[in-house]
């Protein structure tokens, strides 16, 4: 009989291998956590551009026309304005007869945003924070302005477009 010594395999050590383990999860939350911003995206250039208010005299009828009712002016404050949850709108009016509306969804992470306190409204799930006043970035993570939303102003009468 032959004697042989019996070799053990040469493997990663332990350490290597929790290491290893942790490096992949890590990865994988950053990953989880990253944005998608598209900032080269020309489609989202025009964000706060519009979402002015058109002040029409007559009726207009048609198609068109818009919507319900979403509130009196006399309902939007001046320097802040109204989150209408149902229509993920907020209005806000900038200046005293001035009227502007705003996507309530979050350019970060596509977020519902509920919470507004004077002229700012936040985001819950990352701390985002935009001006109602013309739809800018306060505050990141989110790079861009709140997407614009047309309105329309007939007597006291303020529609979504």
């Amino acid at each position: 009989m032959t004697s042989e010594s019996v070799q053990p395999m040469s493997g990663p050590s332990r350490r290597t291998v929790v290491a290893a383990v942790g490096a992949a999860g890590l990865t994988v939350a950053l990953t989880a956590c990253g944005s998608e911003d598209k900032a080269s995206d020309p489609s989202t250039e025009q964000g706060a551009a519009g979402g002015g208010a058109t002040n029409e005299g007559g009726s207009s009828g048609g198609a068109g026309a818009g919507g319900a009712a979403l509130a009196k002016t006399a309902d939007i404050p001046e320097g802040s304005g109204k989150i209408f949850k149902d229509e993920k709108v907020v209005v806000s009016q900038p200046a005293a007869g001035d009227y502007k509306a705003f996507s309530t969804i979050c350019t970060h992470q596509k977020c519902p945003m509920v919470d507004l306190k004077d002229d700012v409204i936040s985001c819950a799930c990352h701390g985002s924070q935009f001006s109602v006043l013309d739809g800018s970035v306060k505050k990141g993570p989110a790079v861009e302005p709140l997407e614009a939303k047309q309105i329309s102003v007939n007597g006291d009468s303020i529609t979504l477009a």
